[in-house]
């Protein structure tokens, strides 16, 4: 979906000029140069600047099993997140919101019936089906937005930060700040490297999931795969704080998460079902070649993600799985952490003419 509010609102990433034109082939009125886009459901907008760090997200193999492709209804770690993110932000239809990081969109979908214009960026293309139908998006980069200042009152950005290198995170909240409106809120998912002693159940169940992986009883191969890039770039809370202020942003809420029940339920046991649903699907394939074990987990990935969606047995043990993971927010939510989710906003420029922060 590529929308006149999103025309009006998309400039040059490269020298922030306006662009004017069809979606499918805008120009920059400064610099002339031209965005040419494969695909009528997005605009690819990212810069001609070449960062040395990429992400992992990035990869197709990252995409193989379709675990993406479908935006299903929210359970588990992902419902405690979109009812967090709903409870501090509180998205209203009179606000513009912007998913920093958006992946597949699936943030977007979940929150689309609140009413907020939204927008979502990413530097892949890996969007579901389901969202871009039916939601702005854009393929760029973080650090080099391809938007117009003050552009939008919320923003979003869940498991980005800590893919970040401490100079391009500088550099992605700045380009936060300059997008969202004096007084705009932003709501992070993320962690600091220091942790409470809390951590040292998540590292024993961690060391049981290796176990269990060692004798063939779950596969953290994604996993780790997905946590490959991670950066940490915060060294702790007060870091946090520093970096934020530099950058016209402060903390006005916070909430820590250590998720020792959740990690078992995730890491464990769902991992455990997961490899229980692989395996069978090898047994009824009669020992297929190792593409065909591709396409196969693929399709229980969507099998699953089907159940779900059915809204059935499947459905409602998860969600009573997804009330009993939020007991660590009941527990420890209060206990300073390294994962934490925070409500941040956007303070008046010092100096509204200073550099850094020109004028459209």
């Amino acid at each position: 979906m590529i929308s006149r509010n999103l025309l009006s609102l998309v400039r040059c990433p490269d020298c922030r000029g306006s662009l004017f034109g069809q979606p499918e082939n805008l120009l920059c009125s400064s610099c002339g140069r031209a965005f040419p886009s494969a695909s009528p459901d997005f605009l690819d907008l990212r810069p001609t600047r070449e960062f040395a760090d990429t992400t992992v997200y990035q990869d197709e193999v990252l995409h193989a099993d379709a675990r993406y492709d479908i935006a299903s209804t929210p359970v588990l770690s992902a419902r405690l997140r979109q009812d967090l993110l709903r409870k501090f932000l509180k998205i209203t239809p009179r606000d513009r919101l912007i998913d920093l990081g958006c992946g597949n969109g699936r943030s977007l979908l979940w929150n689309r019936e609140l009413g907020a214009w939204s927008v979502g960026v990413d530097v892949s293309s890996f969007f579901s089906s389901e969202v871009r139908q039916v939601t702005d998006l854009v393929v760029s980069d973080l650090r080099c937005l391809p938007l117009a200042n003050a552009s939008f009152t919320k923003a979003v950005s869940l498991d980005v930060l800590e893919h970040l290198s401490r100079d391009d995170l500088s550099l992605m909240l700045s380009e936060t700040a300059r997008v969202l409106s004096v007084g705009g809120q932003f709501f992070v998912y993320s962690h600091v490297m220091k942790n409470s002693s809390l951590a040292f159940g998540l590292r024993v169940i961690n060391t049981f999931a290796r176990f269990l992986e060692r004798v063939g009883m779950l596969d953290l191969a994604h996993e780790r795969l997905r946590k490959s890039d991670h950066r940490n770039p915060l060294a702790d809370l007060d870091d946090l704080h520093r970096m934020l202020r530099k950058h016209r942003l402060h903390v006005i809420k916070i909430r820590y998460y250590t998720p020792l029940i959740g990690a078992f339920i995730e890491n464990i046991l769902v991992r455990v079902g997961e490899q229980f649903l692989r395996r069978r699907a090898k047994r009824r394939s009669g020992g297929q070649d190792t593409a065909r074990l591709g396409e196969l987990d693929r399709a229980v990935r969507i099998e699953a993600k089907l159940w779900i969606e059915k809204r059935g047995v499947i459905y409602h043990i998860l969600r009573l799985v997804t009330w009993l993971m939020k007991l660590d927010l009941l527990l420890f939510g209060r206990i300073k952490s390294g994962p934490f989710f925070a409500l941040i906003e956007r303070m008046p420029d010092p100096n509204p003419s200073s550099p850094g922060v020109p004028a459209d």
